[in-house]
């Protein structure tokens, strides 16, 4: 009987899933703020204090929500994700590339690594679809209102989650660090692939590449700049493939990520005859 082979698809989520930043649609909305005007001063606060860029825009919606009489729960910020435009093909992508690897023995889990808030990922049609969410998100007073920063995802932590996902540690309290040999390690980096657009990304796309992995670097097709930047990730040797952000049936992320599946299943095969 063949034996099951796991694999994991690890994905950014702004600029890679989804159609600019998160915060740009109805959270912003709800401010009646511009995102250039948002940026600007999420920018000047981190530099004045030399904080971290994802503390100082978690801290930059509490302090501009609560400059507009504004109050939001985590039912609040779920109904600005709502809203949100995804890439082409990414609804349908999921469960059609779960049933591909099927049919070869191949079980896909999908995971979320961002450095935006899950409480608005949440309130997207593909929040289900991701076996774990890793990403920001706030601390609630007793009346359920955001008040302060609980947790970040910034550039060099999401290589954290990359070896929560190789060793199966998927709760933030397991220690990620204990001792696990290679073969007890439920998903081999060699049977990951990373999907990414931008600079947040190139630790995690570095390391996995090192280790064995996949990544792909993708971009909005209508943005010169964005494809510029994928191209250099490729330049850079950061990833094995760029490619405009399609998730459609036969786009060119469809015929990788399957040529990918079938290389891990080949190397199955190969393992087994020695």
């Amino acid at each position: 009987m063949q034996k099951t082979i796991n694999v994991a698809i690890c994905y950014d989520f702004d600029g890679t899933l989804c159609i600019g930043n998160m915060q740009e649609y109805g959270f912003m909305k709800q401010l009646k703020m511009a995102p250039a005007e948002f940026w600007n001063k999420c920018d000047t606060l981190a530099h004045q204090n030399s904080a971290d860029p994802n503390l100082s825009y978690m801290k930059c919606m509490l302090d501009e929500a609560k400059a507009r009489n504004l109050v939001f729960r985590k039912q609040d910020f779920a109904d600005c994700g709502r809203d949100i435009k995804l890439f082409a093909g990414v609804a349908a992508w999921f469960d059609r590339i779960n049933a591909y690897a099927l049919k070869k023995g191949v079980v896909i889990s999908h995971y979320l690594i961002s450095s935006g808030l899950e409480e608005i990922i949440a309130g997207t049609p593909i929040y289900a679809k991701f076996h774990k969410v890793f990403a920001g998100c706030f601390m609630y007073n007793g009346y359920g209102e955001a008040i302060w920063p609980a947790r970040t995802v910034n550039y060099t932590e999401k290589t954290q989650y990359i070896f929560r996902i190789n060793k199966g540690m998927l709760d933030i309290s397991d220690d990620v660090n204990a001792a696990m040999s290679v073969d007890e390690r439920p998903i081999p980096f060699a049977n990951m692939i990373y999907f990414g657009d931008g600079h947040t990304d190139v630790p995690c796309m570095s390391m996995l590449k090192h280790l064995g992995g996949h990544c792909i670097a993708v971009y909005n097709p209508r943005q010169t700049t964005a494809q510029k930047q994928a191209l250099q990730l490729k330049i850079d040797g950061r990833v094995d493939l760029v490619a405009p952000a399609n998730y459609s049936a036969g786009s060119s992320i469809d015929r990788y990520v399957k040529r990918v599946i079938n290389k891990i299943c080949a190397d199955y095969a190969l393992k087994e005859c020695c």
